[in-house]
């Protein structure tokens, strides 16, 4: 199993590109299932994740052709609608097959996801929706099996902010039969760039970023081209990387209007950004301001940052206070981190960070994705050598991780 060596201690420097968004990558590709019309998407990102999904989609008939960031889907001889747990216990996205099975082919069998284990993600919500818009749905053997002729459109309140349950439910209702409404609808960027390349497609959506989505079903959508939008928590996680090192770094390929909570922060961190409409930059100061946050849904401060930010807290001067809302088993990484030597203190959803002078390399394991990235960070800015085990979470969510932090400076490798 490989592990990632690093020596830390240096500034970050130079300029890179960042990547396709996983999180709009994954439900963009399913969205392909509606038609039987080839969709092309650029900007795809070379992710763990990506290719299980692109797996998953050919074993259902989908037809995939591939040219470097390019794939076009061809679902026209979809005749499989089943998602298997083999193919799907690692990636808990591959439950955004299920709305567009049922609207496409008024059928699914899709098993229960894996992924991370960074709590409860139930997919209820999911299900209480396509109930609602008439599906008769089991939940057996692991499976959630889904059956109707066609949906109808319904009104719908989803008990909380859900971004998988919003484009699950988005998609599926491109189909139905009339008006369906998603109130309480996640506002994510990514719910956004997947309502566009529906559009393109021939759907009729509109509220798309905002807490109210409608959507005028269709009888049938049509073949389109569509970029994937920049990955923002890539972005972040080499912005935090940056700033705990006390480096100077330019992104390409990104935009800071989707990171807003995070930029903010950032600066009141002590650093400097500067942003363009397609880079970002960042200089770090000598040394960082401690500054607490709050997790919650977009725009607030996302979830996926969290653990980045407890790490650049380990180094800053003062103490800061991270209070996490939306998983509950979210503070995995703070061990790890103390294992380096960072002074975390824990209680309940609630973590206290005291920022110390520098760190110790050590040998950590990754537990989830994002925990993953925190290790990064730490291990950059830290002194010796830090070997994070388990970076097969890394694999899933950042494309060519080592390469990238490779040509800002760092002394890292990939090792077996």
């Amino acid at each position: 199993m490989d592990k990632l060596l690093i020596e830390g201690g240096v500034a970050l420097k130079g300029e890179i590109a960042i990547s396709g968004a996983k999180n709009a990558a994954l439900p963009l590709l399913c969205a392909a299932l509606l038609t039987r019309g080839p969709v092309t998407f650029s900007n795809v990102p070379d992710l763990n994740d990506v290719g299980t999904m692109l797996k998953l989609l050919q074993q259902m008939g989908v037809k995939v052709e591939q040219q470097g960031s390019t794939v076009t889907l061809d679902a026209g001889g979809l005749d499989n609608p089943v998602a298997p747990y083999e193919m799907v216990k690692t990636m808990r996205a591959s439950i955004l097959v299920l709305g567009p099975l049922a609207a496409r082919c008024g059928e699914a069998r899709v098993s229960l996801p894996g992924g991370c284990a960074i709590g409860a993600r139930p997919v209820d919500q999911h299900i209480k929706g396509l109930q609602a818009m008439g599906a008769e749905i089991t939940v057996e053997q692991g499976y959630v099996q889904a059956k109707v002729a066609r949906l109808k459109g319904a009104r719908l309140f989803t008990d909380m902010v859900t971004v998988t349950g919003t484009e699950n439910l988005m998609m599926a209702a491109c189909l139905a039969e009339g008006e369906t409404v998603i109130e309480n609808a996640a506002r994510e960027p990514e719910v956004v760039d997947l309502a566009n390349c529906l559009v393109a497609m021939g759907a009729r959506i509109s509220g798309a970023g905002t807490d109210v989505i409608r959507i005028q079903g269709v009888t049938a959508l049509h073949g389109a081209s569509h970029r994937i939008m920049p990955d923002r928590i890539e972005t972040g996680t080499y912005l935090c990387a940056a700033a705990a090192t006390g480096g100077d770094i330019r992104l390409t390929g990104t935009s800071a209007a989707y990171l807003d909570s995070v930029v903010d922060k950032l600066m009141d961190a002590g650093c400097e950004v500067n942003f363009c409409r397609d880079s970002i930059q960042l200089k770090a100061p000598p040394r960082l301001n401690a500054v607490s946050i709050r997790t919650a849904p977009y725009p607030a401060f996302p979830t996926d940052m969290q653990a980045q930010f407890m790490a650049i807290n380990c180094f800053a001067s003062g103490t800061a206070v991270i209070r996490e809302t939306i998983f509950e088993n979210r503070f995995m990484h703070a061990v790890e981190l103390i294992r380096l030597g960072a002074d975390i203190k824990i209680d309940g959803n609630t973590a206290v960070v005291t920022g110390a002078e520098s760190l110790s390399g050590a040998t950590v394991m990754a537990t989830d994705l994002r925990a993953s990235a925190s290790l990064v960070v730490a291990g950059l800015a830290a002194k010796g050598e830090t070997l994070i085990e388990r970076i097969y979470h890394l694999d899933r969510g950042y494309e060519h991780l080592e390469q990238k932090l490779a040509a800002l400076g760092a002394r890292v490798r990939r090792v077996s």
